[in-house]
């Protein structure tokens, strides 16, 4: 496989990804996939602004977010957010002790 090809299965797998989470999963809380893997639609978006900016695109956080997340994250999180409950929180504590 070619350079240019396999860029372009990774672009159309991450494309996926992001429609499985934004339309697909919108009731996955991003504190239950942090407790599961250790990620979350937030570290997506922050790895997507990452990437811009180590390609000379300025991209700040809230860009970053809006460009993962396809509406502004305030907007999200009224829309499809909930607040975490005691149990969520009580796992995230114990998966990231560090």
């Amino acid at each position: 496989m070619d350079a240019q090809t396999k860029l372009e299965i990774e672009a159309a797998a991450f494309r996926r990804l992001q429609q499985h989470l934004m339309e697909d999963r919108k009731d996955v809380q991003n504190i239950d996939m942090m407790n599961l893997a250790g990620f979350c639609r937030n570290c997506l978006s922050r790895w997507y602004q990452e990437a811009a900016n180590e390609r000379g695109i300025d991209m700040d956080k809230a860009q970053g977010r809006e460009a993962f997340y396809g509406m502004p994250f305030d907007e999200w999180k009224s829309k499809h957010q909930t607040e975490a409950t005691p149990e969520q929180k009580a796992a995230f504590e114990k998966s990231h002790k560090n």
